[in-house]
């Protein structure tokens, strides 16, 4: 059995111009991409993101690298109702594709 799953990341961007190009960044994982206009910076940062959450989640290194970057797990979860209202800032969704192959009656936990 084959099935598509897709996980998300809501994280923080912003664009400066630096001479002819937009340049994008995020912050907390210090990835930067650019672009001629702001919305290709915009989607060349996302499409980095991902790449490197993949090359990350390849190498066994994702929550090496979390932790580094000063991610914590927040427990109990907070509901989005419930966040703490933030400064103004621009963010984006950066989506995390995987491929799950594995017959349905395998336990998938350790």
């Amino acid at each position: 059995m084959q099935v598509s799953v897709e996980f998300s990341a809501k994280l923080p961007v912003t664009v400066t111009k630096k001479r002819k190009w937009f340049v994008a960044t995020c912050p907390v994982l210090d990835v930067h991409s650019q672009g001629d206009t702001e919305k290709k910076a915009v989607k060349n940062l996302r499409q980095a993101l991902s790449l490197f959450f993949i090359s990350c989640f390849e190498r066994g290194t994702l929550d090496a690298v979390l932790k580094e970057c000063g991610f914590e797990a927040i427990h109990p979860p907070v509901s989005p109702q419930k966040q703490p209202p933030q400064r103004t800032t621009n963010f984006i969704n950066v989506p995390i594709p995987f491929q799950v192959r594995r017959p349905s009656q395998a336990a998938c936990h350790a």
